[in-house]
Parts: C-alpha cells; sequence; structure tokens
C-alpha cells in the first residue's frame, strides 16, 4: 500500500484500486470482486469519486458484507470490508 494510506487495525486480504473511476464503476467493481469471496476475507477498496463515499455503505448495509473500517485520506476513499457469507 502507498506510504500515504491509512493505518488500519487489520491487514487487507486483497486491494481493490477503483481510483479513477467514476460512479457507478466503483459500487459495481467492489461488487464485482466481493461475489465469490470466501467469508471472512478482508478487502480493501481504494476509490477517489465522492459518491462512492455514500453509494459503498449504503450497498454494504442490504448485504451480508461489513464496512470493517472506512477513511478519507487526502482525497482518496478507503474501506475496509468483510465478505459476507453470501460472498
Amino acid at each position: 500500500m502507498p506510504a500515504d494510506s491509512p493505518d488500519f487495525t487489520v491487514a487487507p486480504d486483497l486491494v481493490l484500486d477503483v481510483t479513477g473511476l467514476n460512479c457507478p464503476m466503483p459500487l459495481l467493481k467492489t461488487r464485482q470482486q466481493l461475489r465469490g469471496l470466501e467469508s471472512g476475507t478482508l478487502l480493501l477498496v481504494r476509490a477517489s469519486d465522492p459518491g462512492a463515499r455514500r453509494d459503498i455503505p449504503a450497498w454494504l448495509r442490504q448485504t451480508q458484507h461489513s464496512l470493517v473500517q472506512s477513511e478519507d485520506h487526502d482525497g482518496v476513499l478507503y474501506f475496509l470490508i468483510r465478505a459476507g457469507e453470501a460472498g
């Protein structure tokens, strides 16, 4: 991870970088990456689209996946997501 990344309490298993992509692509790529992941897998999503700040957490609330932590660091949004049973 880049040096300017936030320090999360746990390390992700996978990193998905969707910086530079505009709505709805960050959410769609996140959904695609989570599909098929084993339950408990930690995915770190990096996004730059401001819409992801609301879209990703709102979508996660409707799924078996959970938002572990999120941060905004120098205009980059970081979402640490734990894959749920529906993976």
